[in-house]
This record gives C-alpha cells, sequence and structure tokens, in this order.
C-alpha cells in the first residue's frame, strides 16, 4: 500500500535528509538519495589516487550520508537490510533520473537562493505529475516558489519532518499559495497511512506551528528563571513530566536538539517578525550565546546545560551546568513539597492543577512558564493555523507533550485562569476573551458521550471528524460497549461480532487478573461472537510476567502457587491457540517475557511498527514458560520445513541463542527477523490505526472460513544436538564470559529446546514441551542467584550479573 507514491527522490543526505530517506524505507518505498559533488578529496581518497571524477568520490557525500543513517543511535532502520532500498547518487549526474520518481523531497541547506536554484534543476526533469516538497524548518513557501511555472507550484508544498523521523510523529504540512488541495489531501492520507505520520497542517509563517510555540516555550522558561533560585536541573524537574512535558523537560531538550540549532531556529523567527515585543521574548538570552561560541553545543559536542564524566573511582557521572559561573557542578534535587506531591497524581491534568494553584515558588514558577506560553499560543493561533486542534496536536507530536495548549488550558479551568490573568494585568487576546464572556468555559467539550467538539471561529463549536482508522476504546466504553472487565484487562465489543481484549493492567505487567480476564475473553468470544483481537490503549502492549509477585511467592516458598501461575499461564495460551474463533494480537511498544508468548499462539499478529518484542527471561535468571519456547521451536521447524537443506539442529541453535542472549527486536521488522513474528504477521506503520488493522485482518480471517489448526507433534533434536550446545556453554564459561549461573540457566533451556533426555531426535507433543518449561521455570526460581536477579530488576531496572 502506497497510495500511489512508490519512488521517492530525497535531495541532500545530510543527518535530515539521509534518516527521512531512511524512513521512507522503512515504509517500502524505493529511494534515490542524492547530495552534491564533493569539493575535494579526502586523505584516503589521494593515497589511492582517485580524482574528483572518480564514480566513489563522487558519490560520496550521498553514501557517506547513507552510512551515518545506518550508525544512527536511535536507530534509523527498522532492519539493516532495507538499506538495500536506497540507491545513492549525486546531482550532476543523477539529476534526470527524479524523472523515475512519484515524489522528489528537498532537504538541503536552509538557505532561499540555494533552494530557489536547485527547484528550477529539479522543474526541468521531474515527470509531470511528480510531486515536490520542502523538509525547510521555516523558510517562506511563497518566496521557495518565487519563479516556478503554475503547474509546479500546485504540486508544491512543505513536508516539515520532526527530528529524529522515524521516532518522532509530526509532520507538518504547509501549503503555499498556489497549492493543489487536492494533492494536499491525497499527501496527507498517504502520509498517515503509509508513512505513519501524525499530519497537521500549518500556515506559511516562520517555523510553523511546533517550532514556533516551542522556541518561545523554552526561552520563556529560561526567562522566568531570573525571578527564582532555582539551577538548570531544578528547572528541568519542574518542566518534565509534572507538567506534561517529556522527561527531557528543558535543558535536556536543548542538549539534545543541540543549542546552536536552536539558536539558528530562533533567529529565523525573530528576523521574521514585526513585533518588538515579540522579538524581544525571541532574543536568546546572553549564555546561550557564550555557550555556542565555546563549542557546548549540547550531547553531540558532549557537554552542554548537562555533560557526563566519571569520578576518582571511575563511576559515572553527570554534572550540571551553574549559569552564573559557567561551570559544572554536580546535581541536586529540587526540594518542594508541592512538586513532590504533584508529581505522584496519575494525569497531567491533576499534576497540572496541583502545581499551577500552588502559593509556593514552584507553583508560581509553573504558573509563570505556562501563562506566558498559553498566551503567545493564543495571540499567534490564527497566524500559525486554521484551528485549535492542529497546534494542539503539533505540541504533542513534535515536542512530546501530553497535552497541547488549548488542552492545558482545559485543564486548569478557562475562567478562572482568564480571571487570574487578567487581575496580574496581562492582554488577554480579543478571541479568548470574548469566547469567556459569552459564558463559554472550554475550548473543547463532549457533552454525554457525543463526538469532541472544538472551538472555531467565529466563535462557536464543530464537531472533531473522527478518523476512519481510528477505533477509540476509551470512546466504545463510554458507549456502553464494555462487556467485561477488571482492574488489569476489559473485554470490549469492537462491532462487526469483533470483540477486543484490552490489557491495562499495572505497569502492564502479566498477573493473575490478566490471564483470568484471558481465559474469560476466549469462552466469551467462543460462545457469542466471531473473532477476538488483544490489544492495548497504551505505549506498551504488556512488559511480562508481574517479576514481584513471582519473588515473593519464591521467596516465601509457595511452590504450589508458582507452579498452578504458570500452568493457568499455558493453558490461557493454547486456548488462544485453538480457539475455535480467529484470534489477532495487536502488540506494540514493549512485548516481552509473557506479553510476546501470549501474542506467539495467535493466529494472527498485526503488530505496530515500533514494537520490541523478545523473550527476556534470561535476564532474571529464568527461561520462557508460557509456551515461549515450544513456539520458538514451532517456527524453527516450519523455517527447516520451508528450507529443506538447513538442519534441524542449526535452527534449533538460532532459537537457542536468541532466548539465551535475551534479543530484543527493534522493530516489528526485525522481531520477525529474531522469529518471534511469522512471515505472514502484518505491521502497521501509525500507531494510533493499529487496533483498526487488526480488526480488518480479524475480519479477513471471519471471511475466509477460519479453521484452527491441528494439534501436532513437534520435532526434537535430542541429546546429540544437546551435547553440542552445553560444550558451547563449557566453553564461554571457562573463558569468563559468563558465570556459573549463567551457564546453569543455559543448561536449562538447552534441556527444554532440544526434548529433554532423549537419547535421539524425536517427536513430542506440546503439552510435553509446555511441562519442561515449567520444570525448568520452578527450578531456576528456587534458585538464590534467580531471586537476587528478580531483586536487582526490580529495584534498578538493569540486570544483575551473578
Amino acid at each position: 500500500m502506497t497510495l500511489g507514491f512508490r519512488k521517492v527522490g530525497v535531495i541532500g543526505a545530510g543527518v535530515m535528509g539521509a534518516a527521512v530517506a531512511a524512513h521512507l524505507a522503512n515504509a517500502g518505498l524505493t529511494v534515490l538519495l542524492l547530495d552534491r559533488l564533493p569539493d575535494e578529496l579526502t586523505e584516503q581518497e589521494r593515497q589511492r589516487g582517485w580524482s574528483l571524477s572518480h564514480p566513489a568520490v563522487r558519490n560520496r557525500l550521498a553514501r557517506r550520508g547513507l552510512e551515518q543513517a545506518a550508525q544512527a543511535k536511535p536507530a534509523a532502520f527498522f532492519s539493516e537490510r532495507l538499506q538495500a532500498r536506497i540507491a545513492t547518487g549525486n546531482l550532476a549526474d543523477d539529476l534526470p533520473r527524479l524523472a523515475e520518481c512519484d515524489w522528489v523531497l528537498e532537504a538541503i541547506v536552509e538557505d532561499l537562493a540555494a533552494k530557489r536554484a536547485l527547484f528550477a534543476q529539479v522543474e526541468e526533469v521531474v515527470k509531470p505529475d511528480a510531486l515536490v516538497t520542502t523538509n525547510t524548518s521555516g523558510l517562506s513557501l511563497a518566496a521557495l516558489a518565487e519563479g516556478r511555472s503554475a503547474a509546479f507550484r500546485r504540486r508544491f508544498f512543505g513536508t516539515h519532518f520532526f527530528n529524529p523521523p522515524r521516532y518522532m510523529k509530526l509532520l507538518e504540512l504547509i501549503p503555499g499559495p498556489d497549492t493543489d488541495p487536492v494533492w494536499l489531501e491525497r499527501f496527507r492520507a498517504f502520509a498517515e497511512r503509509v508513512l505513519g505520520k501524525g499530519v497537521v497542517v500549518a500556515k506559511d509563517t516562520p517555523n510553523f506551528i511546533a517550532n514556533r510555540i516551542g522556541t518561545y516555550g523554552l526561552l520563556a522558561t529560561l526567562a522566568a528563571m531570573e525571578a527564582f533560585p532555582w539551577g538548570v536541573d531544578e528547572v528541568d524537574a519542574l518542566t518534565g513530566p509534572v507538567l506534561g512535558r517529556p522527561r527531557s523537560a528543558t535543558f535536556r531538550t536543548l542538549d539534545m536538539v543541540g543549542l546552536d540549532t536552536f539558536l539558528h531556529v530562533a533567529q529565523n523567527v525573530r528576523q521574521q517578525v514585526r513585533d518588538p515585543a515579540e522579538q524581544a521574548a525571541l532574543t536568546p538570552p546572553p549564555v546561550l550565546v557564550e555557550m555556542v561560541k565555546r563549542g557546548w553545543l549540547g550531547e553531540k559536542a558532549g557537554q552542554g546545560f548537562y555533560r557526563r564524566t566519571t569520578d576518582a573511582n571511575g563511576e559515572r557521572l553527570v554534572e550540571v551546568l551553574d549559569l552564573a559561573t559557567l561551570t559544572y557542578r554536580p546535581r541536586r534535587p529540587l526540594r518542594s513539597p508541592v512538586w513532590e506531591a504533584a508529581r505522584r497524581l496519575p494525569s497531567a491534568a491533576e499534576r497540572l492543577r496541583a502545581l499551577v494553584h500552588a502559593e509556593e515558588p514552584a507553583g508560581r514558577f509553573a504558573w509563570t512558564v505556562l501563562k506566558r506560553t498559553l498566551l503567545y499560543t493564543a495571540a499567534h493561533q490564527w497566524e500559525v493555523a486554521d484551528d485549535l486542534l492542529a497546534v494542539d496536536q503539533a505540541m504533542k507530536w513534535g515536542f512530546n507533550w501530553e497535552l497541547g495548549p488549548y488542552e492545558v488550558w482545559d485543564a486548569l479551568g478557562l475562567p478562572a485562569t482568564l480571571a487570574r490573568m487578567r487581575e496580574e494585568g496581562e492582554v488577554i487576546p480579543d478571541w479568548v476573551a470574548a469566547w469567556v464572556d459569552r459564558g463559554h468555559t472550554s475550548f473543547y467539550k463532549r457533552e454525554d458521550g457525543e463526538r469532541l467538539q472544538v472551538y472555531v471561529l467565529p466563535g462557536e463549536y464543530r464537531t472533531v471528524a473522527e478518523p476512519p482508522h481510528v477505533i477509540s476504546l476509551a470512546r466504545l466504553k463510554e458507549q456502553g460497549r464494555l462487556v467485561r472487565g477488571n482492574a488489569s484487562a476489559s473485554l470490549i465489543d469492537l462491532g462487526d461480532g469483533v470483540w477486543c481484549l484490552e490489557l491495562h493492567p499495572p505497569k502492564q505487567a502479566l498477573g493473575p487478573d490478566a490471564v483470568q480476564m484471558l481465559a474469560l475473553a476466549a469462552d466469551e468470544v467462543e460462545r457469542q461472537a466471531d473473532a477476538l483481537v488483544l490489544a492495548s490503549a497504551g505505549a506498551h502492549f504488556c512488559v511480562g510476567a508481574n517479576l514481584m509477585l513471582m519473588l515473593l511467592e519464591a521467596q516465601d516458598e509457595n511452590w504450589d502457587a508458582i507452579d498452578a501461575a504458570v500452568r493457568q499461564l499455558q493453558q490461557v495460551t493454547m486456548r488462544i491457540k485453538y480457539l475455535s474463533k480467529p484470534v489477532v494480537a495487536a502488540p506494540c511498544g514493549y512485548t516481552l517475557g509473557g506479553g510476546a508468548e501470549i501474542c506467539f499462539p495467535a493466529a494472527r499478529v498485526q503488530a505496530a511498527a515500533e514494537t520490541y518484542m523478545g523473550l527476556v527471561e534470561t535476564g532474571v535468571g529464568l527461561i520462557p514458560a508460557g509456551g515461549g519456547c515450544k513456539e520458538m521451536l514451532l517456527r524453527a521447524c516450519a523455517a527447516v520445513h520451508d528450507l529443506p537443506d538447513v538442519r534441524l539442529d542449526a535452527w534449533v541453535r538460532r532459537v537457542f541463542e536468541t532466548v539465551a542472549l535475551a534479543k530484543v527486536g527493534s522493530s516489528a521488522l526485525h522481531a520477525q527477523e529474531l522469529g518471534y513474528l511469522r512471515s505472514y504477521d502484518g505491521m502497521t506503520m501509525h500507531r494510533d490505526h493499529l487496533l483498526y488493522d487488526a480488526k480488518q485482518v480479524a475480519l479477513g480471517l471471519v471471511r475466509a472460513g477460519y479453521r484452527p489448526p491441528q494439534p501436532e507433534l513437534i520435532p526434537v533434536a535430542g541429546e546429540p544436538t544437546a551435547a553440542l550446545l552445553q560444550a558451547g556453554v563449557y566453553g564461554l564459561q571457562v573463558a569468563g564470559h559468563i558465570s556459573e549461573h549463567d551457564a546453569r540457566i543455559a543448561r536449562q533451556l538447552i534441556r527444554v529446546l532440544t526434548g529433554g533426555a532423549l537419547p535421539r531426535p524425536a517427536r513430542v507433543s506440546e503439552q510435553y514441551l509446555l511441562d519442561l518449561e515449567r520444570e525448568a521455570f520452578l527450578s531456576l526460581i528456587g534458585e538464590p542467584k534467580t531471586q537476587q536477579r528478580m531483586q536487582h530488576m526490580l529495584a534498578t531496572g538493569k540486570p544483575l550479573r551473578n
């Protein structure tokens, strides 16, 4: 599915251009990545006797951009093999190849003259129906299109990706004065469905929506610090999750973006706005300018507002910059009772209200920052976008805010905050004052389960259109579609005979309540529905079994309780596998341990592209016991069947390495390469479309007359393969690469994967392997060193080597 765009030309192989090219390859597109010719030879090229006309030299810049994208952290590609979808070249030799492209994206240096000159060349070679866009972060679209034909201008607009493109949801579309709305809407659908982006349409104004408001907000925070006694680290504590902002807060965000980049963005807005007050507000403080002069640019320079170093004992530590002295000091915690209380509240709205309404300094600081940002946003609302929803979405998707500016205003109470602003002598934008003076109390409203409505000009509510590929479980619950539920899971009717079991256990850890609901859902769907979808409305599907409960039972030596819990999980995974109705699992985010095991037996898996799936039990001294080993063996047998020249023991070795090393897929595609997902399982690029896609897969299976698989015996390799694997483990232990306990865990895993004490290859039942899994699990959880590993993971979030 490409919605008409199959091949894309990306011009500019810098950090952003190459990263966008990588994401286009992730989405299944073929990419031509071009850059200019190099100005001079490298030392290595000189030693080889090459000249500037050598083909490798001429393509060096584009090839280097691709290599840097391949090495990027976090990874730009879903899988290393996707690099093959990108061809590289140079503008001098390969410009005519753009005629093959359905879409050409410009991502060269932010220079108006350079971009105009390039577009003149591009127009000469692209096909008449090709789309041409620019990734400019703030230049005028009207100015960029000057001199181009009317046909070119109709197919030209801005596509402003946020960095890194694979992970940042926001894509701003900026139409020029002559952009054809049909082209814009066609691309919007493509960007959402194929590229997985959250799309907002911005106006052709400096820095568009997110960078305009985000830049002001960061500078407003810096300005507010002048009246308060806090340092960089304390302000980050105040402007992070407690305000509904990301953990990077203010100064870590600046370090991540790069201080030089931030100054360029701020300067671009400041030079183009006309209001002296806005120009003053967008003027960076001297300390920021001085840091750039010194090369303290943030993470890419090794230091900025923070720097990593080591103490006298070689222990890693993070220091923070003292803005008064420009010297680094140890971090110090924020001491504020109201902040301590607020940050423990569950929702962003509750945290905001608790903090902003407090009279202590932390509350006054938060109010000052939010007040300035809200007023600035409202003052420039109609300059940057035609609707409030676009602004809120831009800030949530581009800056990872939990609530957009207008959602924040509603959460704090619109009439009360407006009254407070007036008391403090602030100038209220006319449209906001008029709206509240007419008796309205919010910018958004939803009454009696109706669809969401939002303020629009000239001053009325408009119903927000529901996206066709989005299913909201919360909305379905409001409509009375909840069938059954408990604290860990909810069974919801999606319509058309498809039900969904939504997993929402505490911290997304699989416990008895969730397993009970899985069994109940299977029974209910068997009787009343046509198909079942397993899903989560949160960022993560399931992080595995409830480790704390397991550890407490082990410490109390409640072996029968642990045995029963493992049996129940095994039984429910087998129930999922052999249910007469199709089960489709829809994992996303962390899908680990038991979370992966409940996906394995599903008839199909429709995974979010950003699914990080793996069997990670060895990291806490255990092995998978919910059927994970069994299902991985079944996948190995299927691979042997498809590749008859490959022996079973080779695939068993591969499964052993994957499970023993607790490998986790860095994407759904990588999970497929590791064997966690099957070749026929699907992938959804847009996280918000996942449930819709999973439902469609389920309906397709129903229409095709789904029949569950028949139980079959599983080939196991027996003791000959076990001996080979154990010899490898012994070698690693003798060499000091693994500990004695690592080796014990590995031997238990080998015993399961090779079929136990079988002298030769044989075929065994699924229950036989499940019994081996459970026995190995019970043996290991009784080990003191395993319990130490479990305790360490719970305390630190990191594995223990003991």
